[in-house]
């Protein structure tokens, strides 16, 4: 075998070994990724109580949400949070925003309070008030939220979640049997703004 020849299989051999642990590094990056490839979080309606009408300015209204964080490993730090209430494309309650907060691994967070009312013109309240007297009045409550995932010490860029609710309520004001604790649809940009 001439030199030329143990040359050329040494640079074969030596470009199989790196293309070998090119390809195993890739594999275990792969297989890491799945298993710590952040879930986004998941919000769900458990209350929503709106007081006796008197008029669009004075009305209050009681939530109590929960956000659960699905994954095993990854908590998620919520830097604001944001609660409206629409009725027909209106802002019919909104929250100022509410304290930020951190949330473990496989955890539940309950956040209630009192959202206050807005004001929604005049064709829009004469609505609201004929639908509750019927016994249903359905509202979208919109959650929105900034963001981001933390796994041992690293932090994710900051992400915004966009959740929405829909919403029945009685002749009573109180959440109907019916929407109670359903999942909201989620709105969370894979690439995100940065600046968001």
């Amino acid at each position: 075998m001439s030199k030329k020849g143990l040359i050329t299989r040494a640079y074969k051999i030596i470009c199989s070994i790196i293309l070998a642990l090119l390809l195993f590094a890739a594999l275990v990056f792969f297989i890491i990724w799945l298993n710590l490839r952040p879930q986004r979080p998941r919000f769900y309606v458990h209350q929503l109580s709106i007081s006796e009408p008197v008029s669009p300015e004075t009305t209050t209204m009681f939530y109590d949400i929960t956000s659960r964080n699905t994954n095993q490993h990854i908590s998620i730090y919520y830097d604001s949070l944001h609660i409206n209430v629409l009725y027909n494309d209106q802002v019919f309650g909104r929250s100022g925003e509410i304290y930020p907060f951190f949330q473990l691994p496989n955890n539940t967070t309950v956040i209630d309070g009192e959202l206050g009312g807005a004001a929604v013109s005049g064709e829009v309240w004469r609505e609201y008030l004929a639908e509750r007297a019927n016994g249903r009045v359905v509202f979208r409550v919109s959650i929105r939220s900034g963001i981001k995932f933390r796994f041992s010490r690293w932090d994710s860029r900051r992400h915004v979640v966009h959740a929405n609710c829909r919403v029945g309520v009685g002749s009573d004001g109180s959440i109907l049997p019916e929407y109670r604790d359903h999942i909201c649809s989620i709105y969370f940009p894979v690439s995100g703004n940065r600046n968001n």
